[in-house]
């Protein structure tokens, strides 16, 4: 017989054990320190196991009576399995749903990512995975039923989605399991199930004629001044696009032409810092003029409190006559890796570092902020410098 005292003193193993109290309850101890009551029972010949709640949640007090409660029913020849899973569909209990639990992970999670990201995030499962499973009581989805969400993507010819459904589907049901209200990940095991993804890379013009006929264009655009200014700022800073339109005056000192982002806006949560070229700071005093009272550099045209959308960039590239296989906001940056490196020779982890990738030193530690500041001052404006020489080369006739 087990006590209160012997179940909190058992310890974690390398593998599950099990600790037993009688009449078939038992408990698991996991390798996580998660303890699982368990009730096995025999009906009809066959032996099979029912979930009691686990430890402290479900006292054993609790789990005791709970055992009872179904050796009562199978003394009636009731299998108290199968008379819970009845008891739960016609419940519908809420607050076990794929839909409330993806809202609770989300809710929780959502102020370690980008606003970007967690907008995108939730838009994929309200697509992708509530129509299906939001109903459903997360004890009720095994791994059959995720394969069938995913397959319905994989069939619309969306790969790269599929993989990204699979992944938050994964750490939703991993937060469950976590959190003591799932036994196992039911989305664990189906990373093969879906063909690879196709890798592809953002559009971007890397040569450097072209380039200099991009910047002419940008130069030429007739658009309202904020989507201007930030599409001329684009190259020069190459930010990622979500960076730069979040971007915020209190973020921003002129007199020492710096930008620093703070770690809640970057993909890798650590705080980064942009020098400003010369170009790049009276762009930013001439738009100061017009966005200086609000809060964003880059604010929405309907509201100041909003920053301009995802999507004005791309659109304003499309206006000029650049396709999406062309050019793209994010392209920027590989446009800059390119020719930093192959035209202006700057050393590579100099140009990782702005670009804000993770970047070691040879002993394996990660550089902070600050390091190569100088080197990517002195490069930053360089860039610009010979970005202008670019945009005013006179093209061949």
């Amino acid at each position: 017989m087990l006590t209160a005292a012997s179940i909190k003193a058992a310890r974690p193993k390398e593998k599950p054990y099990k600790m037993h109290d009688g009449n078939g309850l038992f408990l698991i101890i996991r390798p996580n320190d998660k303890k699982w009551w368990r009730f096995r029972y025999k009906l009809g010949g066959k032996t099979k196991e029912l979930s009691m709640g686990t430890f402290p949640d479900t006292s054993l007090r609790q789990a005791r009576f709970n055992r009872d409660e179904a050796r009562l029913m199978l003394g009636k020849g009731i299998d108290p399995s199968i008379t819970r899973k009845v008891l739960r569909t016609e419940s519908s209990n809420a607050s076990e749903t794929f839909a409330v639990i993806a809202k609770e992970w989300h809710t929780r999670f959502k102020d370690k990512w980008t606003p970007g990201h967690a907008k995108r995030l939730w838009r994929t499962l309200e697509k992708d995975a509530l129509p299906w499973l939001g109903k459903r009581s997360v004890t009720d989805i095994n791994p059959v039923d995720v394969l069938s969400v995913l397959r319905r993507v994989e069939e619309r010819g969306a790969i790269e989605t599929a993989h990204r459904v699979l992944s938050i589907i994964n750490q939703i049901m991993r937060y469950t399991v976590q959190t003591g209200r799932l036994e196992s990940n039911p989305a664990r095991d189906l990373t093969g199930a879906l063909p690879p993804a196709r890798v592809t890379h953002h559009a971007a013009i890397t040569e450097p004629k072209k380039v200099g006929e991009l910047l002419r264009a940008i130069d030429g655009y007739q658009g309202d001044i904020v989507t201007r200014t930030a599409l001329r700022l684009a190259p020069l800073v190459f930010v990622r696009p979500g960076e730069l339109r979040h971007a915020e005056w209190e973020e921003i000192d002129l007199a020492s032409a710096t930008w620093e982002i703070p770690a809640n806006k970057m993909k890798r949560r650590l705080p980064h810092i942009v020098p400003l070229s010369s170009q790049a700071v009276t762009l930013l005093e001439d738009i100061q003029a017009v966005s200086g009272m609000s809060g964003y550099v880059f604010p929405s045209l309907r509201t100041k409190q909003k920053p301009i959308s995802e999507n004005t960039i791309n659109a304003a590239l499309r206006r000029l006559g650049f396709t999406k296989d062309k050019m793209t906001g994010h392209g920027f940056r590989a446009m800059a890796r390119t020719l930093l490196d192959e035209q202006l020779g700057f050393p590579p982890d100099i140009i990782e570092h702005q670009l804000a990738h993770a970047v070691r030193d040879p002993l394996g530690r990660a550089y902070n902020r600050t390091q190569h500041l100088a080197a990517r001052r002195e490069m930053m404006q360089k860039w610009s410098n010979y970005l202008d020489e670019l945009k005013n080369t006179k093209p061949i006739r």
